[in-house]
C-alpha cells in the first residue's frame, strides 16, 4: 500500500547537507505534498496580505533587503549559510547510492501573490549593463496570481501561468553544508521551466534515503530566468517518489508533457546574438529584444526586463559555425492583446 504525506514550512532548511535530520520518511511509491516558501521567505506575500502594498506594485527600495535577504530564522545546523528555503529533507526508504529516484510532479499550486525583481548589482544577465535604467535599490514587480491560470502584467499584457519548482534535488554525498545556488549532478537550483505538473524528473541517488528537498516555486519563467528571478511565489508541490534500479542516470534527466499553455500559439519575435562566447551572444540577443519591446510596446526598460524574465526563451541556435555561436531570444506574441 502506498501512502500520502504532507510537510509544512516548519520543515524548511537553507543548505544541502547529507547530515541533516530527515523531516519525513516515506516509502517508494508514496505521494508527498510540500508547502514551500518563495525566495523572499514569504515576505512579499505577507506585505501584500497586510495591506502594505497595493497592486500593481513596484517595491520601494526599503523592501530590497526583505525581498532578497529575508528574516527567516537560520538553523544552527546550517553553519550560518543562508540559501533558498527548501522544504524537507524527505528520506525515501530503500533508496541507496547508485539508484535513481523518479519524481513524478503531480501538482504545482500557486499562492496568491508573486514577484519578479532585478538589481543593478544582481545576478541577472543584463543587471550591470542596465544599471543606468534601474533604481539604485532595485526594481521588483508584484504579480496577482489569484486567477491561477494567468497573471496580467498590465492592461493588454497577460502571461499564462505554468508553475514549477525552481529547486528540486537530493543530497550530495560530499560532506556539507553546501550552498543552494548552483545546480549539481543531484539536481538543486536548476530552474527548468518544463518541470510542470505531468513531468517526471530522474535524479541519481548519492546517499542512503536520497534526502529529497524542494522549493523556490515559480508561477512562470522563460528559459534563462533572465533578470535572476522568475515569477517567484510561495506554493504547494505534490510529488510521487519511486526508487528505480533499472534506470541509471549520472545527472538529472526528465520527461516533460506538452506545453501546458498556449504561450507560443501566436508565434514569436526574436533578436539574435553572435559571439565566440555564448554568454556574450545571449546578452546581445537580449539587449536587441529589450530594445524592440520598449520601442514597439511602450515598456520602460525595467518593465521590459522583468517581463522578459517571465516569458522570453533563450535558445542556442547553432554551436557549429566557429568562431561565433548564435543565441536567439524569443518573445511570445500571444501575451499582447
Amino acid at each position: 500500500m502506498t501512502g500520502t504525506h504532507h510537510l509544512g514550512t516548519q520543515s524548511v532548511h537553507t543548505v544541502w547537507d547529507a547530515a541533516l535530520t530527515p523531516a519525513l520518511t516515506v516509502r517508494s511509491g508514496d505521494t508527498v505534498t510540500l508547502d514551500t516558501l518563495d525566495a523572499s521567505y514569504g515576505s512579499v506575500a505577507r506585505r501584500v496580505q497586510a495591506g502594505e502594498l497595493a497592486l500593481p506594485a513596484h517595491l520601494a527600495p526599503d523592501l530590497r533587503d526583505a525581498v532578497l535577504a529575508a528574516a527567516y530564522p537560520v538553523r544552527p545546523s546550517t553553519g550560518g549559510l543562508r540559501g533558498h528555503p527548501l522544504t524537507g529533507p524527505v528520506h525515501v526508504q530503500g533508496a541507496e547510492p547508485g539508484d535513481t529516484l523518479a519524481i513524478d510532479i503531480l501538482d504545482v499550486r500557486p499562492a496568491a501573490w508573486g514577484w519578479t525583481g532585478c538589481r543593478p548589482d544582481g545576478i541577472g544577465l543584463l543587471d550591470r549593463a542596465l544599471a543606468p535604467h534601474l533604481p539604485a535599490g532595485g526594481y521588483t514587480h508584484v504579480w496577482d496570481l489569484r486567477a491561477r491560470t494567468y497573471t496580467d502584467f498590465r492592461p493588454g499584457i497577460r502571461v499564462p501561468l505554468a508553475p514549477f519548482p525552481g529547486v528540486i534535488g537530493v543530497a550530495p554525498a560530499a560532506p556539507g553544508p553546501h550552498v543552494t545556488s548552483p545546480p549539481r549532478q543531484v539536481g538543486g537550483n536548476m530552474d527548468i521551466r518544463q518541470l510542470v505538473s505531468g513531468s517526471t524528473l530522474y535524479l541519481p541517488v548519492e546517499v542512503p534515503g536520497a534526502l529529497l528537498s524542494a522549493g523556490d516555486l515559480h508561477a512562470a519563467q522563460g528559459d534563462g530566468e533572465l533578470s535572476g528571478t522568475g515569477i517567484e511565489m510561495d506554493g504547494q508541490l505534490t510529488l510521487r517518489v519511486t526508487v528505480m534500479r533499472d534506470h541509471p542516470v549520472r545527472t538529472p534527466e526528465f520527461r516533460a508533457p506538452p506545453e501546458p499553455t498556449g504561450l507560443w500559439s501566436a508565434g514569436s519575435y526574436a533578436a539574435t546574438g553572435h559571439a565566440p562566447d555564448l554568454m556574450d551572444a545571449a546578452r546581445t540577443a537580449l539587449q536587441g529584444l529589450l530594445a524592440y519591446m520598449t520601442r514597439t510596446h511602450a515598456l520602460s526598460v525595467p518593465d521590459a526586463y522583468i517581463l522578459a524574465s517571465a516569458c522570453v526563451d533563450l535558445r542556442i541556435s547553432q554551436i557549429v559555425d566557429a568562431p561565433n555561436y548564435t543565441v536567439s531570444a524569443l518573445l511570445p506574441l500571444s501575451i499582447f492583446g
